[in-house]
């Protein structure tokens, strides 16, 4: 029962990751088609809070990727790990109840 709880927590955490990340590409592509201005401080601040939180994660992922010039995959393979880990823990937990 605990594992399970654990499992249903670390997918809630897992949700959250994945929301940021999408959250800081679609703030990255608009900022990059000049749609939002980095002068806004609004816009500033919820870009340097998204980073300060993803960063952490994403620089282990960058740094074992090959360099891929403009595009950065690192958010795409960071979903794809977190997943998989949901997918185990899910695994894990319901195999716990059995």
């Amino acid at each position: 029962m605990l594992f399970l709880t654990l499992s249903q927590i670390v997918g809630y955490l897992i949700s959250i990751i994945i929301v940021l990340v999408i959250v800081q590409f679609v703030l990255s592509l608009l900022i990059a088609f000049n749609v939002v201005n980095m002068h806004n401080q609004w816009v500033a601040a919820i870009w340097r809070s998204i980073n300060a939180l993803l960063e952490p994660i994403l620089r282990p992922i960058r740094r074992i990727m090959p360099d891929t010039g403009a595009i950065d995959f690192s958010p795409l393979i960071l979903i794809v790990l977190l997943n998989i880990v949901n997918i185990i823990f899910n695994n894990l937990a319901r195999s716990g109840l059995a």
